[in-house]
């Protein structure tokens, strides 16, 4: 592989006269986030710059490192040749896939959490799916994309938004296009989740940060946004804490930051909801 770099934030924020709320997670977090454009199709060369960007991860300290959604396959269902069919043949069992297990073993070599991205395949079906391993391999959380539109009907709907414990606290998983609608967010928040982890490969642009702000500053909590060409993180503030745009000359690179999860607390909007006057929101329409 040519060329890696990353870039290193120790962001440590407090919050004047509003005690964080402390439940016996750690609070410090360092994310590792992988940044570089997969090849549709070549799962052996995905995997390949994985493995590097895992042991850069690990070097660098890091206590979990995100992929960009479907990192194996290369986003295949985006290609305009890409079929249900196609997509089946390259997509991973849960049991029995030898890249799932190299995931595993990888986490317990490293002691690193992975957030790994891939096409699952389960009764039949393809899933755009993230897992979540732990550092001793195991795969602790499975996340399948749950609002699909255009080259994504090629996958089974995901028809759950659930949160995964970890050392530092619950986290939850949003699938790229997942974070457009709001009510995704706030329900994984609802459920505890301290960090919302986003692995895409959808637009960028300053809309998308305008809206990854604003799922962060509503919710008060932090989300991770890894996409090949952007890594970006926001805090409880709505505030840009990290953020690293390209490569875009076929290398890859990591964004490297450690995050004081500690000041996700309850006592802004959180608190001030009033879930009374909110029914229309679980009505079918």
């Amino acid at each position: 592989m040519r060329s890696r770099s990353y870039i290193r934030l120790v962001l440590f924020l407090s919050v004047i006269g509003i005690p964080a709320i402390s439940s016996g997670e750690d609070d410090t977090i360092r994310l590792a986030m992988l940044r570089g454009v997969p090849e549709a199709w070549n799962l052996e060369r995905n995997f390949l710059v994985f493995e590097q960007a895992v042991s850069e991860a690990a070097s660098s300290e890091a206590d979990l490192l995100i992929t960009p959604e479907c990192w194996l396959d290369g986003y295949a269902s985006a290609d305009p040749e890409s079929s249900v069919t196609r997509l089946v043949n390259i997509s991973q069992p849960l049991e029995g896939s030898s890249y799932l297990e190299a995931v595993s073993r990888l986490a317990r070599e490293h002691g690193l959490w992975i957030c790994f991205g891939f096409t699952s395949l389960e009764d039949g079906k393809p899933y755009n799916a993230a897992g979540l391993w732990n550092a001793d391999g195991k795969r602790v959380g499975l996340y399948h994309k749950t609002h699909l539109q255009n080259h994504d009907l090629q996958y089974a709907p995901g028809n759950s938004l659930p949160v995964f414990e970890s050392p530092w606290g619950k986290m939850g998983i949003l699938i790229c296009a997942d974070r457009r609608w709001p009510e995704s967010t706030r329900v994984l928040r609802l459920k505890g989740a301290r960090l919302i982890l986003n692995p895409t490969y959808g637009f960028w642009n300053d809309l998308n940060e305008a809206m990854i702000r604003t799922r962060s500053y509503e919710n008060e909590l932090y989300f991770a946004f890894t996409h090949p060409r952007q890594g970006l993180i926001t805090d409880t503030e709505g505030k840009v804490v990290a953020k690293e745009e390209g490569p875009d000359d076929g290398s890859w690179g990591l964004l490297i930051a450690d995050l004081d999860l500690g000041q996700v607390d309850d006592h802004g909007h959180m608190a001030d909801r009033r879930p009374e006057i909110y029914q229309e929101l679980s009505e079918q329409k």
